[in-house]
């Protein structure tokens, strides 16, 4: 009988500093769902597929979950029904992840010809987390096809237990300033478009080298990074400058940082913050050149240890708040949700990420032949881009909610202007 009980309990997990507000800004046509892809070079068989995903989803407690609310916190309990099933792809990804379906699962997996795509809600973790899970089912599909594929990297041994470390919320690990640096707060300009029918997500992608893009930033004395993020700025720019407008606004940027490459952590749940790289057209034109200078000295200002354990410093005082954690959660609730439509969503002009340059084991190489990435439907009427690379093949991936693709032309045009040859794909 002791047996059976101890069995049967069930294993919780806070949700971490960044999860708690995924949740509450839940909607019937909003989810915080990310998805990742890889595009192996065979069809997938989907019974295989699927045995790859029973066996890797085990290696990742924190992934294999249900979400929960109690009176004051949601929490993550552990997730023993079938599932997640693998099924065919869709034309519109990202879409809304209701709590309660998929046997409460807050991942999917799908496949399509070649590629194997996981979305996972943002409440499990970031893009980094997300990468681990996708590249482990890859490896061990890889390795039921009879192919020796090593760990390393974003691929786990399935075989040995979790370390502690990759379930930690390591945001309460590091926010220990002495000093909380307050929010910026002014408006940024607001891309307008017509609003797509429900449920629809468009999808460009562009795909180019890594080394011509490389090339191209150095000319600017630039990273990739930088380059593309004056790119978008640019493209912001222009799109703000051709709109109807009662007076101009700066154009922003929401760029999440790994923190893991400040902060040691094996953490596999969300560890990131946003900085805010913009341009203020009021202050007068700006050329591309500038445009890249002002993004220059903005990052390398800004994306250090000593400002980014502040960032991490400010956002955990809230919940280490002993008030606040005795207000039911409705109202908490109430409030977030209120705080980020008034305030922090009208705080940027667009959504850019970028997971640099993936690394698989060596071994692993032969059988992918790129990478996507897809921050997800937007909150409100924006584009999210985000970026990822392998090998000489670097992937833009953009996606919005609203039928104008105004933002996305002229940051391609750009690209091609500076002499980058660019590959479209789309889902329109």
């Amino acid at each position: 009988m002791a047996i059976s009980k101890k069995s049967n309990k069930k294993i919780w997990y806070k949700l971490d500093l960044s999860a708690i507000v995924y949740p509450t800004l839940q909607r019937k046509d909003f989810s915080s769902v990310y998805r990742l892809s890889v595009v192996l070079k065979e069809t997938i068989d989907p019974d295989i597929l699927q045995k790859a995903v029973d066996i890797a989803l085990r290696r990742f407690p924190t992934y294999k979950v249900a979400i929960r609310k109690g009176l004051f916190w949601r929490y993550l309990e552990s997730n023993e029904r079938p599932g997640p099933f693998v099924q065919p792809d869709i034309k519109n990804p990202c879409m809304p992840m209701p709590f309660k379906a998929n046997n409460r699962y807050l991942i999917r997996i799908y496949y399509h010809e070649c590629r194997i795509a996981l979305e996972a809600h943002h409440s499990l973790g970031d893009g980094s987390g997300g990468m681990y899970v996708l590249q482990t089912i890859t490896a061990v599909y890889l390795r039921l096809l009879g192919h020796s594929i090593s760990t390393g990297g974003f691929v786990l041994d399935v075989d040995s237990p979790p370390d502690p470390e990759e379930l930690e919320d390591a945001y309460m690990r590091y926010a220990n300033a002495q000093v909380r640096p307050p929010r910026p707060g002014e408006k940024a300009y607001r891309v307008r478009g017509t609003k797509e029918p429900f449920y629809t997500l468009n999808i460009i992608d562009g795909i180019m080298s890594v080394k011509q893009v490389m090339g191209v930033a150095a000319k600017y004395n630039a990273t990739i990074t930088e380059y593309l993020n004056s790119v978008l700025l640019y493209a912001l720019l222009q799109k703000q400058s051709h709109d109807w407008h009662p007076k101009l606004r700066p154009v922003k940027i929401a760029m999440p940082v790994n923190l893991r490459r400040f902060f040691p952590s094996k953490t596999l749940r969300n560890f990131i913050t946003m900085v805010y790289p913009s341009i203020d057209p009021r202050l007068g034109e700006y050329t591309f050149d500038e445009i890249v200078i002002h993004v220059r000295n903005y990052m390398r200002y800004y994306i250090n240890e000593k400002f980014l354990r502040g960032d991490i410093t400010t956002n955990a005082s809230t919940q280490r708040n002993p008030l606040i954690r005795v207000v039911p959660l409705f109202i908490k609730d109430y409030t977030v949700r209120l705080f980020y439509t008034k305030v922090q969503d009208r705080n940027s002009s667009a959504g850019l990420t970028n997971m640099g340059a993936l690394k698989t084991p060596e071994d692993m190489k032969p059988y992918i032949e790129r990478f996507d990435i897809y921050m997800g439907q937007p909150f409100s009427s924006r584009t999210n881009c985000a970026i990822v690379s392998f090998d000489d093949t670097l992937t833009i991936n953009f996606a919005s909610s609203i039928i104008e693709a105004d933002v996305e032309r002229y940051f391609f045009r750009k690209l091609v202007q500076d002499g980058i040859h660019v590959k479209i794909e789309s889902n329109r």
